[in-house]
């Protein structure tokens, strides 16, 4: 599972430079991969960088970012590429919060970074991903105690239903 994000003109739907991008990756020391595309090494990790086409035609580079339980990559990205996105004159994109970034919006990006890595942790079951929570307080599923609760009261009904038949007959 992964984070991804979007190089793109900056109009939809016309042509994207994607030499320029591409050379100011290159200049950025982001190094070409055997299978295609790029990795580019960061100070907090590394993310890979693959072209995006849609009819044969390369409408944009993803920026495909790892997911952990820490955010220091993805904030550095937000700012590295909204940077890279400013001097390609391209936009930097978020298809997750369906905006353009700017290099201020690293917070908000980090939050649904968390959130997509915690339901990938939780729910997928990724131990690469955000760990699940332990600070939770220890106890029965909700499930469980609702099962439980049933087999408690069908157990009384039937203990009390014996009672009354004793009773009644003799």
């Amino acid at each position: 599972m992964r984070y991804d994000l979007l190089l793109q003109s900056m109009v939809p739907g016309t042509p994207f430079d994607s030499d320029r991008v591409e050379a100011l990756l290159e200049a950025r020391g982001a190094k070409a991969l055997p299978s295609g595309g790029r990795t580019w090494l960061l100070a907090h990790g590394s993310v890979e960088l693959h072209p995006l086409r849609e009819g044969g035609q390369w409408v944009a580079t993803e920026v495909r970012v790892p997911l952990a339980d820490r955010t220091e990559l993805i904030r550095e990205v937000v700012s590295k590429g909204a940077e890279l996105a400013r001097e390609a004159e391209v936009r930097f994109f978020d298809p997750q919060l369906g905006r353009e970034l700017k290099v201020h919006d690293e917070g908000a990006v980090a939050d649904q970074y968390e959130r997509t890595a915690r339901y990938a942790g939780e729910m997928l079951g990724l131990a690469s991903a955000m760990p699940i929570s332990t600070t939770e307080s220890e106890g029965f599923q909700p499930t469980t105690k609702f099962l439980l609760g049933a087999i408690g009261l069908f157990t009384l009904l039937y203990l009390l239903v014996n009672w009354i038949n004793s009773q009644l007959g003799g």
